[in-house]
């Protein structure tokens, strides 16, 4: 029988990914069998430090990428959300997931909302996007740098005493941990990162055979939501060093996509969106991120990029 390679980093979290797609496929492609090799990146290496600091994009994406490219695997397994907007030349997406809840939920020991967190709680996140929504909203909060996997860092926040921290509430779910009390926040305070919780298959562009066979399991709303997130951050030249946020969501041909920039202290934060057809998600992306570049992004951008991510 064919056995084809399927590359993913080895947390615990990456791995449900990659067997969630090799089930997937098997069912698709009995007659194929599915081998799973792992890697450790170099974001997965580097956990005393914000990813905002390390300044690096393809943090949890290259190594499986120069893999896929020297024929180790034959496609790599990523959260989308870790996937830069511009690939290595010959690499491509072969297929998008269906999406899990994309939403981010504050997990509290004591049963605290983000309403009800005492004045000047501290909360746990590394992501510059959480801290500049949450600041916004809730200015008198310390933000504190948290890093690990999921339960890394739900065993950090008991260890160190912190109030809450902020999940992706597709973690959870695929971990089986969404019985774990928490605040799924609203959109209209905390948008998503641009792909979160969808699982995306990267292949070698000229691969026609896995090309067809990873097709099996692509889902196209949320490819089209996927592909108009990635183009908004691609116009506004984002990575995880900047403040910004996006959701599009797909009801039969059309769109919506939601933006968000912020300042690193959150006290400016940029809002818009845009209605379209789903044939068309990555100008929507770009007519987006037009829309908050006229209005003063590329400004906020700016300052952030000059302070190198540290707020």
């Amino acid at each position: 029988m064919r056995e084809i390679k399927v590359g993913s980093r080895d947390s615990e979290l990456a791995r449900w990914q990659a067997r969630w797609v090799i089930e997937s496929l098997a069912k698709a492609w009995p007659d194929l069998t599915f081998r799973l090799i792992t890697f450790k990146t170099k974001g997965d290496k580097i956990l005393d430090v914000a990813l905002a600091r390390i300044g690096d994009k393809g943090l949890f994406t290259k190594e499986l990428e120069v893999a896929l490219m020297d024929g180790v695997i034959d496609m790599a397994v990523h959260s989308m959300k870790d996937m830069p907007t511009s690939l290595p030349k010959g690499l491509k997406i072969g297929a998008v997931g269906r999406r899990e809840e994309p939403a981010d939920v504050l997990i509290s020991p004591a049963g605290y909302t983000l309403n009800t967190l005492p004045i000047k709680a501290r909360v746990g996140t590394s992501s510059l996007r959480r801290k500049a929504q949450l600041a916004h909203f809730r200015p008198d909060l310390e933000l504190v740098d948290i890093r690990g996997n999921v339960p890394t860092r739900l065993a950090k926040m008991e260890r160190e005493g912190l109030a809450a921290i902020v999940l992706a509430a597709a973690g959870l779910k695929r971990l089986n941990l969404n019985r774990i009390h928490g605040e799924t926040l609203p959109y209209s305070i905390c948008l998503p990162a641009v792909g979160q919780g969808a699982i995306g298959v990267e292949i070698r562009a000229d691969d026609e055979e896995m090309a067809r066979i990873v097709a099996a399991i692509n889902h196209a709303p949320t490819a089209a939501a996927v592909y108009a997130e990635r183009a908004f951050l691609r116009s506004l030249e984002g990575g995880c060093q900047v403040p910004i946020g996006a959701l599009a969501t797909v009801e039969g041909e059309a769109m919506i996509i939601q933006g968000m920039v912020a300042s690193l202290d959150g006290r400016r934060v940029l809002r818009d969106f845009v209605s379209a057809a789903t044939s068309a998600p990555e100008a929507a992306g770009r007519e987006l991120a037009r829309k908050l570049l006229d209005r003063g992004a590329g400004t906020i951008l700016e300052e952030v990029k000059l302070k190198g991510g540290n707020a």
